[in-house]
Order: C-alpha cells, then structure tokens, then sequence
C-alpha cells in the first residue's frame, strides 16, 4: 500500500457511485433532452453527493455521460478514469439490462456474486442504477426498459494492476461499491478481494490456495507448487482477513507464505502484519532463541536488535533453527484463527532473496 500522507484524508467516490451518477444524467438526457450538470445522486446511507460531468452526447435513442473519478486521498488506480454510462431504451418488457462496455470486465469463473457472462458490475451499483431508472420513471415518465453500457477508457491496462485477472474478470474493470463512498487507506477493499479470491477457489473446487504476503513469497510457492493463478491469494499484511474467512468458508489445503519479519509477528500472535499495526518484539525473539539453545551472548545481542532480519543472521551464523521455530509459531496462531476449519496447513518462511528458510506443516 502507498504511504499515507500526513493531515486530514478526503474521501472518495467508488466507480459504482460515478457509473450510477452517469447513468442518471444520461437517462434523464434521454428522456427530456437535456443533461444536469452537476448531476445529484442518493447513496445507500443517505449521502447525497454531486457529480460535474466530464463528457455528455446524445442521438436518437440514447445518451452518454462521462464522469472522472475522484477517489479523494486514497491510492486507488482507478482515481481520474473516466466512467462512462450510455443509456439506450430497451425492448418493451425488458427490464434493466446491463452489458460490458470497453474496459470493463466480464465474469468468467463462479464464486463471485455474479453469474458466468454478467458484466463485472457489482450488486449494489446494479441496485442504485435500477433505483435511478425506477425514479425516473415515476418523475419523469421515462421508460423502464433500458439497456445500460458501462465503460472506462484505459480499462484494460488498469484492470492488469487489480486483482481482476485472478477472480476470473476479464476484459476490463470492476465495477464496484457498497456504499459509494472510497474511505482513503481503508482496508475494506484489499479484505473484500481476498474473500472473493478465496470463493472463487471454492467455486472451482481448487484443492489448494496460497496465500501470501508479496510477489517474492508468491514467486517461491509458485516454484515448489504448479498452482493456477486463481489458487494465489493476495494476502499482503492481512492473515486475518484470510484466515477468518477461511474458518467458515473452508478450502482443503492453504499454504501460507511470508518473509521472516512479517511472520515473526504472526508467530507472535498478530494477524494484521502492517508495520504501523503491529511490531516484532525482539525480547519474543530472544526467548525462542534460548529454547532452541543459543548462548547467552546471542540472546542478548538480539533483545537489543533492530530488525527481525538481523536475529535472524545472527542464528544463521550460529546454525540455529529460528526461523523453523518462527514457522511453527505461525503455524500455531494460524490454526487457532481457523478453530476446526478443516483446512490443512502449511507454512513457509523465505528470505528477502525468495530462499525458503523453513517449511512445516499440520502433521509435522
């Protein structure tokens, strides 16, 4: 995650609010002939934010509203795209339809809270788009038979930096938003994507997942296992929002994978591994160097260290199996988050240089 910067934090609007806010400015185009600008929406608590338009155009039978995306203070990559409704009328009976413009994605693996073929437009922007053609039906005497096509220019190259690919999204972006509203740096989205991640393994009956901490851990199971891509879970710093998950939504065999640092603190008892939430605690680190028998001078040099990495040379040199105990200690507090998930473990720590330093497992 980027760095958070210092001082107040402005919020954001999530790409559901922009794409619902679209649509209403361009159905109530295509209704009266003209575009509001700014266009009002109401959100799902209440909120009722406006919205410039970026773009607008119309012929017969449809209109296209184009809005940039402001997600505030928070390091999303969609911040500044362009999202883009075009409302065309529908065949009488119809309903709402939704369809996939160019660079929005499209559901290709079950799981997801979508069908295989739908558009990757979310549950609760669907609802606030059919909420905008209800209303203006009732206000306005439009028709409620509309097909609405969603797209965002650059959709594709930024969909490749997201989690799409790997939750079986092709083609583009998601649309996305459970309350419109993109709170900077919060954690909601990154745990959302993991969950998913962990339904569509479960969809697609995998036998294995992985998560892991980063690319480089990533790229060490990639070579001990031949998993498919949909079997990697992004964990990042948040084993808990793995594991909890897990505990009711259960995959057969997990393999967590993790540096030495992040996993010390995992091993300690931490299921959140961000640096500012939870911190490696050097006297944890010199008691386990002492059962596994290390000399007095060693225990001491690592109460007073400054990085987990440091005690972790200092036992190399000294031919101490730390970061097998670090293993085993991570293990621990994994299988106490699952509770009696049946999932079977296994977990690995690596080195910076992506070197395996320590593997175990349930059974051993």
């Amino acid at each position: 995650m980027s760095r958070k910067p210092d001082g107040p934090l402005r919020r954001g609007w999530t790409t559901g609010a922009c794409a619902t806010a679209a649509t209403k400015a361009a159905l109530t185009a295509l209704v009266t002939g003209a575009f509001p600008d700014p266009v009002r929406i109401r959100l799902p608590k209440g909120e009722e934010p406006a919205f410039p338009l970026a773009r607008e155009s119309q012929g017969e039978g449809w209109a296209s509203v184009g809005i940039v995306k402001d997600a505030g203070d928070d390091p999303d990559v969609t911040h500044g795209a362009t999202v883009i409704s075009t409302v065309r009328r529908g065949a009488v009976g119809s309903g709402v339809v939704f369809r996939a413009g160019d660079g929005v994605g499209t559901v290709t693996q079950p799981g997801l809270p979508l069908p295989v073929g739908e558009p990757a437009i979310n549950p609760v922007p669907r609802r606030l788009r059919r909420g905008v053609v209800a209303g203006a039906a009732a206000d306005l005497g439009g028709p409620a038979d509309v097909v609405i096509e969603i797209s965002i220019p650059d959709g594709v190259a930024l969909a490749a930096k997201t989690w799409n690919p790997r939750l079986g999204i092709l083609g583009g972006l998601s649309i996305l938003g459970t309350t419109g509203i993109v709170h900077p740096f919060s954690c909601a989205a990154w745990i959302h994507s993991i969950h998913r991640g962990i339904d569509v393994a479960r969809a697609t009956g995998l036998p294995h997942a992985a998560a892991c901490t980063g690319s480089t851990s990533e790229a060490a199971v990639a070579a001990l296992y031949d998993l498919p891509e949909t079997a990697f879970l992004d964990m990042g710093d948040f084993a808990g929002g793995v594991l909890k998950y897990l505990r009711n939504h259960p995959v057969p065999r997990v393999t967590l994978a993790g540096g030495f640092g992040k996993f010390t603190k995992l091993a300690q008892g931490h299921l959140d591994l961000h640096s500012g939430r939870s911190q490696v605690d050097f006297d944890w680190l010199a008691d386990r160097l002492m059962e596994i028998g290390a000399a007095s001078d060693l225990v001491a040099a690592a109460r007073s260290a400054n990085t987990a990495n440091q005690v972790l040379g200092l036992a190399e040199e000294s031919g101490l199996p730390l970061a097998e105990r670090v293993a085993r200690g991570a293990l621990a507090t994994a299988r106490g988050a699952l509770e009696t998930a049946p999932v079977a473990l296994e977990v690995i720590v690596i080195d910076r240089s992506g070197h395996v330093l320590a593997r175990v497992t349930d059974d051993g």
